[in-house]
């Protein structure tokens, strides 16, 4: 049976995924940060993604052997745009043309972003809209982006950017405020967990400069509260429906002037069900679930089985 190898290597997550048969496999693993840290430096990145990659390799091979493997796909850069670049995903670029050339296979490369997007499609089963112009929101820790994506007979499709954060990105607020609250990094999960809590009623404007979002306030607002003694869960479930009324906005702007094209988000902050349940209400958006929103190769197996024919 046909199969691709696809490895991610991002400022967050070691990833790597196995597609066979119609299907697909994954074993990843976050970076290890400290407690009451926001991140890592590149170069303790690059470290740890050389420590975990073959753990994650062994486990994605444990059941099977590689049986007839088509090509090795991996991400490059962080978007595809000139000057793009982060040391961290060398480690996935590296391993991956050894994997290739020791196979004998072709060794395609994407952006993590296209990867994002990509894996969004795969979950959402919206893999049409590979032939079609649609908007695609990436929203990260690194990102916060709106972008236009239309079929290309090159690449994959190609992306422009359309609307963004002006400060903040949407899971920087969401890891600020989780540490404000004594929460693990990444906040996202277990600040959801604390706003599902919550019974407040926010009535709350963001801050836009045309479908262009600033989310400092967040992060401001959030400290200013909690220095009030506001509960925690209000807390943190201002954050959540803040950032949500940001896209919301984002999103309507955009649509007013791309009227009828369909919506996607990707990203790990997308994970979140609050905003998702919201924006797939109101605008019939497409979500990937849970395990295909945060970093992943997944999305990287499903654009390298394009590039082969195999999708």
């Amino acid at each position: 049976m046909t199969e691709i190898l696809a490895l991610d290597t991002s400022n967050y997550t070691t990833s790597t995924a196995r597609f066979c048969g119609g299907q697909i496999f994954q074993q990843k693993r976050l970076l290890p940060v400290k407690k009451g840290e926001l991140g890592l430096r590149q170069s303790d990145a690059v470290f740890h993604h050389v420590q975990q990659l073959p753990d994650l390799m062994e486990a994605l091979l444990a059941e099977t052997a590689l049986q007839n493997l088509r090509a090795v796909g991996c991400s490059t850069r962080p978007r595809t745009l000139p000057g793009s670049y982060m040391p961290c995903f060398t480690v996935g670029h590296g391993a991956a043309r050894v994997l290739a050339a020791t196979y004998g296979v072709p060794l395609h490369t994407f952006s993590h972003q296209q990867g994002h997007i990509a894996a969004a499609l795969w979950s959402a089963k919206r893999l049409d809209l590979f032939d079609k112009e649609f908007i695609a929101f990436h929203v990260s820790g690194g990102t916060t982006e709106a972008v236009l994506v239309t079929p290309d007979t090159q690449e994959p499709f190609t992306v422009q950017l359309l609307a963004q954060s002006l400060d903040l990105k949407g899971g920087q607020a969401v890891d600020r405020v989780g540490r404000l609250l004594g929460l693990p990094f990444p906040a996202g999960p277990e600040l959801e967990k604390l706003a599902a809590q919550s019974d407040a009623k926010f009535k709350i404007h963001p801050s836009m400069k045309g479908a262009d979002c600033s989310l400092s306030g967040i992060e401001n607002q959030c400290g200013k509260m909690n220095a009030e003694g506001v509960p925690p869960q209000d807390i943190a479930k201002f954050c959540l429906y803040s950032l949500l009324a940001a896209l919301d906005a984002m999103a309507a702007a955009l649509l007013k002037a791309h009227p009828g094209l369909p919506l996607v988000f990707a990203g790990g902050v997308m994970s979140n069900q609050f905003i998702r349940k919201a924006l797939t209400e109101k605008y019939g958006a497409c979500f990937a679930e849970p395990v295909f929103s945060a970093d992943n190769a997944a999305g990287i197996a499903v654009l390298t089985a394009r590039a082969e024919g195999l999708l």
